[in-house]
């Protein structure tokens, strides 16, 4: 018995949690829920500011042949060793895979990248490996006047990835 009641108290401590961190239309990513209306399981390991699968669904849809993909993700062993374990997985975008996407390096060191050569609304998903080079080159982009940018996540969000990945 005093199991099942620690038990319960942890599950609504969670809940607690949960709903105090509630906002609509954003994953809580902390407590590995959704705040969807239908709640649903998410990745416990979701870098901050990855779209979710719903978000990167819809936009997708609604960019349809406009959408770019921008692969952040340096081959460069050397300067990203991390880069080597998704690009593995998935390959940088090129003629014969991922015909909506380009690859332009987000560089740590400079905290830059190479702006493509599109229209500034241009509906744009960033991503890397798992997200967090795709946020900072999210946010590079929108610092350079780019209105229409969702971080993807990677190949490591492979709910997201889904949405996207073929692109």
């Amino acid at each position: 018995m005093a199991q099942t009641t620690k038990l319960i108290s942890i599950v609504l401590a969670l809940l607690l949690c949960a709903v105090s961190s509630f906002s609509p239309g954003r994953s809580i990513h902390a407590v590995g829920i959704s705040s969807r209306a239908i709640f649903r399981p998410t990745s416990l390991f979701a870098k901050e500011g990855v779209s979710s699968p719903e978000e990167l669904k819809s936009f997708v849809a609604s960019a349809g042949s406009n959408l770019l993909v921008v692969d952040v993700r340096n081959p460069d062993a050397d300067k990203e060793p991390g880069d080597q374990k998704s690009l593995a997985v998935a390959p940088l975008p090129s003629d014969d895979t991922r015909p909506q996407g380009i690859h332009l390096v987000y560089d740590r060191e400079t905290e830059s990248m190479v702006l493509p050569d599109v229209e500034k609304d241009t509906p744009i998903i960033t991503h890397c490996g798992g997200g967090g080079r795709g946020q900072k080159a999210k946010d590079y982009l929108a610092a350079n006047g780019f209105t229409n940018v969702l971080n993807g996540g990677g190949p490591k969000e492979t709910e997201c990835w889904a949405e996207f990945g073929d692109k």
